[in-house]
């Protein structure tokens, strides 16, 4: 039984490892990072509160958060806690917050 428990451990590791290491694949060019701080500074949005959500990157945003679109990039962003957070919208995921 304990082998068993053991592998089910190790399997749950491993998996939880490649998800983090798939967020901080994500790499937002110096281009890319100034069209958003030029577009957020000329749209700013009223912030929201998130209670419980760390904005760390690789961390989920809840699909009840409306994400706003950065033309010319692939990302998207939202104002959460006062931060401005950029966001794959593909997985939700945050590749980048901006103070």
């Amino acid at each position: 039984m304990k082998p068993r428990i053991l592998s089910v451990v190790a399997g749950v590791m491993l998996l939880g490892g490649t998800g983090i290491a798939a967020a901080q694949d994500v790499v937002v060019t110096p281009e890319q990072q100034t069209v958003i701080r030029e577009y957020v500074q000329k749209k700013p949005l009223a912030s929201i509160s998130l209670l419980g959500v760390e904005l760390n990157v690789g961390s989920p945003l809840p699909d009840t958060v409306e994400l706003h679109e950065i033309p010319d990039v692939q990302y998207r962003y939202v104002v959460v806690n006062d931060h401005t957070v950029v966001v794959d919208p593909a997985t939700r995921r945050i590749v980048a917050v901006i103070n």
